[in-house]
């Protein structure tokens, strides 16, 4: 989907719009994919999701450590 660039959307094509970007968010599109993709700039798509209710994520993912797995050592009956 190629949106114009400098046409100003406004009304419902704005409101479809933002509804179909938050589809494409939603299903783990980023910003700045989004934007590319439709041929818009990043603010731009920031501020549609934003006028749609999007909960924007944070940016870089989720960078907490793995927590640590202990597994059992097996015991082999010997050491008694």
């Amino acid at each position: 989907m190629q949106v114009k660039k400098y046409v100003r959307i406004v009304g419902a094509e704005r409101a479809q719009l933002a509804a179909a970007l938050a589809g494409r968010y939603a299903a783990g599109g980023s910003v700045r994919e989004i934007a590319e993709s439709i041929g818009r700039s990043y603010g731009f798509v920031h501020r549609l999701l934003e006028e749609a209710g999007v909960e924007l994520r944070h940016r870089g993912g989720d960078n907490r450590p793995k927590q640590a797995t202990t597994e059992p050592v097996a015991s082999t009956g010997a050491e008694q």
